[in-house]
């Protein structure tokens, strides 16, 4: 009786030793860094809920609703993204104080998006020193895309010195004799502006860039930049202000009944943040360029990643700006995000997070511009390299022109 008892008891151990191990081996195979978990990945962020620049703040609350589609549907190979998001008004020093507070007390993984040359600037060294990831930043300094100086540090938009020069491009090519003007914030973005301009217009830059205007985020209007402009006699106005200034700049123009060609730049070119308010007939013949698909151009009516996108919107944020570019852009953002960390299968590590960004093989966003596909690099981290042309018709952007660089 004792023999036959122990046998089973005996064969029972050794399948619960064997499960254990089984167990063991699994738990092996993850590897986790504080923020991650066998149930959800931390992710810290800033956003200017507040302050001149809260028309940005719609890149959070799309985020956000993004991650919650992805949670409902079972989250990151079984694993909820928790993303904290804190205001910063677009304020260097309360950035500072709020990645720390992620990072510090909340314990993020990485932090993800936030808002802004001088912020992402302002928490860089910070976040680099301690070898967190500061993934996709939303800031567009050159600084975000060197892996050798900041490898903790990558961007998502292409920099503001590729845009710039792709404006540079488009005047040289078809102003060749033009005057120009150039409208900007007096800060690390502004300077970056400047400086690819008179780059990208090389010995020509004397010549052509008749006037600079800049401008301090704390102004109340920037009326008498555009009046100057004017009295400068240009003909060209390329205008990289801020969404409030933009539209304060396009009211001014029309009011002054002076009529530049005007390029505007990609970030104040939402047509409810920006358009909208300047007046949609002050808007009609303005020029910028894009990496996306704009959401009111009937051209992607059956367009297979734009009727993912309103299935989005409809279900997750039914009351966003179908018409934004910001909707779009941290829309795309946070669809690269889950695309990162689903490579990174059960290694929810810093180091792996930083291996899979770097590694991206023609990756199609469902509202990047045909033709556009992210690839990166230990040695490239630049994500999206592109724009293509677009005029405003008084309704819509309309795409012109091929697929431009820098």
């Amino acid at each position: 009786m004792r023999k036959s008892w122990y046998r089973p008891a005996a064969g029972a151990a050794i399948i619960s030793l064997a499960l254990f191990a089984a167990a063991d081996l699994c738990a092996e195979g993850r590897k986790y860094d504080p923020g991650a978990s066998d149930a959800e990945i931390k992710i810290g962020q800033t956003m200017p809920y507040s302050g001149p620049v809260s028309a940005f703040s719609v890149i959070g609350k799309v985020q956000a609703a993004y991650f919650r589609m992805i949670n409902d549907g079972g989250g990151i190979n079984g694993r909820r993204i928790n993303l904290i998001s804190y205001d910063d008004a677009a304020t260097p020093a309360k950035t500072v104080e709020q990645a720390r507070k992620l990072v510090e007390r909340d314990e993020v993984l990485f932090t993800f998006q936030g808002v802004g040359n001088a912020s992402n600037i302002a928490v860089q060294k910070y976040l680099n020193d301690r070898h967190i990831p500061q993934l996709f930043a939303g800031g567009r300094a050159t600084r975000f895309e060197d892996p050798v100086g900041f490898p903790w540090t990558m961007g998502f938009a292409p920099n503001l010195r590729t845009e710039i020069r792709v404006y540079a491009r488009f005047i040289l090519d078809n102003y060749p004799n033009a005057r120009i003007g150039l409208l900007f914030q007096n800060d690390e973005s502004g300077k970056e502006y400047l400086a690819g301009l008179k780059d990208a217009l090389g010995a020509r830059a004397p010549d052509m860039l008749g006037s600079e205007a800049p401008y301090d985020a704390t102004d109340p209007t920037i009326d008498s930049q555009v009046v100057r402009l004017k009295a400068a006699a240009v003909d060209v106005l390329i205008d990289m202000a801020a969404p409030k200034f933009a539209a304060q700049a396009i009211r001014k123009t029309a009011e002054l009944g002076w009529k530049p060609l005007h390029l505007l730049g990609v970030g104040s070119s939402s047509i409810d943040a920006v358009l909208v308010p300047a007046g949609l007939e002050n808007a009609k013949g303005l020029i910028s360029a894009s990496s996306f698909k704009e959401a009111a151009d009937p051209t992607w009516a059956d367009d297979a990643g734009m009727k993912k996108w309103r299935a989005f919107m409809d279900s997750y944020y039914p009351d966003g700006d179908r018409k934004s570019l910001f909707t779009v852009y941290g829309y795309s953002a946070a669809e690269l995000l889950v695309d990162v960390l689903q490579q990174c299968g059960d290694d929810v590590s810093r180091d792996n997070i930083m291996r899979q960004a770097a590694s991206l093989k023609n990756v199609k966003l469902d509202l990047l511009l045909p033709g556009l596909a992210i690839n990166t690099s230990r040695t490239d981290y630049r994500v999206i390299k592109e724009f293509r042309m677009m005029r405003f018709s008084g309704e819509r952007w309309e795409p012109f022109g091929p697929i431009v660089a820098d």
